[in-house]
């Protein structure tokens, strides 16, 4: 960006050292530049108010002109609230806060005219406004220049030092004659007309400052499709250039191990959607490129035996392979079903793991250096550095988002000449987030499940049916069935009223008793061995009930298990309740997930626990839970590498990303290397971009 707009936020006029340290602290706004993409969240429409008397529903965001009355703070200690009354000629509603009681208080005049913003609801029979925004009528009338007043994001100490969004706008406005022309355009003129016509600086102030509501949404289009463009842009591009530079172990030749387990070792026929990504895979590695592809499956469609298919092209080709698990539990599973399916062929599958003994592992790594050991399983432990192939080939990671691009990056510096790689979740990821993710990889999705698989029923009940849920599984464990039970947490904390793992195994094993029932129990602060016992008494039918926490959401696999009990539902996560629910429905019996959960739900609450009983499709859920939760939040801040987006939303601007992205494949293909005159500024713009920005779906 032009010097003006890396100045530091001090010099700006009305911020000065103190404020420059607050808005650094609290906002992230460190330089003009910074300011200049602190972008309102929402505008209010001036020209428009509502009278309280009108109010008739809940959760629509209501503006208000009044008098305020009975400004009072109420209760003790936690339960401290202000409230207040605002009053017009059509009747009063209450106003209560719960949070910046100090710094509100001294503000708020009995007796004044104010305007107030917030969303109703309803408490006992009388609608009220939590948290609304606040501003004394003569200094919004002041501020009315434009018909849409931004409404910026702020912080409770911000605003107590006159950083509210009122604060933050009067900033704004002292910045943007300083900006004159020191926003460079970054798209061609085609596209500019395409997108409304605004240019870069003209659509910046317009959503700062928008004169009417048509120009505002041509401006954030314009911008919004800048952030997503260049996005889809450098990941297509890294992805070209992959393709140009980084070469692979060409895997040209289909041998016998692949043809002697297709024929007669496979445990069923495979889908048309296996096949299909087995045929993907086969071309990639025989490209002569490097393959970096992603495999979506939903839970128990197959993808550890594609895997498998691809380590036997390995094998077959003179190379070992690799599979990198995220827990011991994951890595065991996936060992014991890989030494199932090849049992009788000559391959050499071996586990490594944190808890692998001394002695065995310096057999192992002696083995695995030597090439004897073809096939090595493990965690995070085959990282280390004397974890040495003769010659690695193909590496599989199971459950990607677990992993940092650092640690897949160590995987891939085991081989001189850099191995395919093959990245599997059983995580679905909605298409939008893929897009944005991974981008740069190849996708493969597996979007059948193996012939005989049924539909696992899915009810939701609240406690009071307790009794009932109870005989059903007795009458489950009759019929020779077993019993799921999770719990979110391990041991009971005064702040939650959680059923914890420990109450619910006591109160199972009383319902359950001996010697006519066994209960087990296993989470996350028991010992790998104890937790190992607990597993195999379940795997092998000695135990009727497991009551668990999450630690078996994946790597658990036992078909004689047709009852999933997920305990206090609403509180997990969509993923995960779909992910728990995977664990059973793998046999050839009828499978039931129960949600229990409390009487009382919240709005998201009962959107996942309806969605969970609507639909068994992972890609559906997986868009519910990106609409509820997030990019960031979905894939987990830390190694989501979810690209910060100031304006664009993944969720709402799907339309928009999808467009960018066929721009983006367009303009590469009709110019690969952006030397065309008409695209300079987007080359240029690319280029600043990419120098300062971290490849975000890049695997090493």
């Amino acid at each position: 960006m032009p010097d003006v707009l890396e100045t530091p936020i001090e010099y700006l006029k009305g911020v000065g050292s103190q404020r420059g340290e607050l808005l650094r602290k609290e906002l992230g706004i460190g330089t003009y530049a910074d300011l200049l993409l602190h972008y309102p969240f929402r505008y209010v429409d001036r020209t428009h108010f509502n009278t309280v008397g009108s109010i008739r529903e809940e959760h629509a965001p209501v503006q208000l002109r009044g008098i305020l009355r009975q400004v009072r703070m109420v209760g003790e200690r936690q339960a401290r609230r202000l409230t207040a009354k605002l009053e017009d000629a059509t009747g009063s509603i209450e106003l209560v806060w719960f949070r910046g009681l100090r710094w509100l208080q001294p503000v708020l005049k009995e007796g004044g005219e104010y305007i107030v913003y917030g969303k109703p609801t309803l408490f006992r029979d009388r609608f009220n406004i939590a948290h609304p925004e606040v501003e004394a009528a003569a200094t919004w009338d002041e501020g009315a220049a434009t018909p849409l007043q931004p409404v910026y994001g702020t912080t409770e100490k911000a605003a107590a030092k006159g950083l509210n969004s009122r604060g933050i706008a009067k900033l704004v406005q002292v910045l943007l004659p300083q900006v004159n022309g020191a926003l460079h355009e970054t798209l061609s003129r085609s596209l500019v007309d395409q997108l409304g016509g605004l240019g870069r600086e003209e659509a910046v102030m317009e959503v700062h400052f928008p004169q009417t509501r048509e120009r505002l949404d041509r401006a954030l289009k314009r911008l919004k499709f800048e952030e997503l463009f260049f996005i889809q842009l450098q990941l297509l591009k890294q992805k070209q250039l992959m393709q140009q530079e980084v070469g692979g172990n060409v895997f040209g030749q289909v041998g016998e191990l692949f043809n002697t387990f297709y024929a007669h070792h496979l445990p069923f026929e495979l889908t048309g959607a296996q096949k299909r990504v087995v045929k993907e895979i086969r071309r990639d590695m025989a490209s002569g490129h490097q393959m970096n592809r992603l495999l979506q499956g939903d839970v128990g469609s197959g993808k550890t035996l594609v895997a498998l298919l691809c380590m036997l092209l390995a094998l077959d080709n003179g190379f070992q392979a690799a599979l990198l698990a995220p827990t011991e539990v994951l890595a065991q599973q996936h060992f014991r079903s890989i030494s199932r399916f090849l049992e009788g062929l000559p391959v050499r599958v071996r586990l490594l793991t944190g808890t692998t003994k001394a002695a065995g592992r310096k057999s192992l790594l002696t083995a695995l250096k030597a090439g004897e050991v073809h096939i090595l399983v493990g965690t995070h432990a085959l990282l280390e550095d004397r974890v040495v192939f003769q010659r690695l080939g193909l590496v599989v990671i199971d459950e990607q988002h677990r992993f940092g691009v650092q640690q897949r990056a160590r995987m891939q510096a085991k081989a001189e000449v850099p191995p395919h790689v093959l990245v599997m979740t059983a995580t679905p990821i909605p298409r939008t987030l893929a897009m944005t993710l991974y981008g740069d990889l190849d996708v493969s999705v597996i979007d059948e499940l193996p012939p005989g698989r049924k539909p696992i029923r899915t009810v939701h009940r609240y406690d009071h049916s307790r009794n009932a849920m109870f005989a059903f599984l007795e009458s489950e464990i009759q019929k020779g069935r077993q019993v799921y039970v999770v719990y979110p947490l391990i041991e009971e904390s005064e702040k939650s009223d959680l059923k914890d793992v420990a109450d619910g195994f006591e109160s199972l094993s009383r319902r359950f008793p001996l010697p006519k029932y066994a209960v087990g129990m296993v989470h996350g602060r028991m010992t790998p061995e104890v937790k190992d016992y607990e597993m195999a008494r379940f795997t092998k039918g000695e135990t009727n009930v497991l009551v668990a926490t999450t630690v078996i959401e994946v790597g658990v696999d036992v078909p004689n298990a047709s009852v999933m009990v997920v305990e206090n539902a609403e509180r997990f996560g969509l993923s995960q309740l779909h992910q728990l629910r995977g664990r059973v429905g793998r046999g050839a019996e009828h499978s039931y997930c129960i949600l229990m959960t409390g009487d009382k739900l919240g709005n998201d609450s009962r959107t996942r626990i309806n969605t969970m009983v609507r639909t068994q499709d992972g890609f559906e859920i997986s868009e519910v839970d990106l609409r509820l939760r997030g990019p960031g939040d979905l894939m987990g801040t830390q190694q989501s590498g979810v690209p910060q987006l100031h304006l664009a939303d993944l969720v709402q601007d799907a339309d928009l990303l999808q467009q960018a992205r066929r721009t983006a494949q367009r303009l590469l293909d009709e110019d690969p290397e952006l030397r065309h005159p008409g695209n300079a500024l987007i080359a240029a713009a690319l280029q600043e971009q990419m120098k300062d920005r971290a490849v975000w779906g890049r695997i090493g």
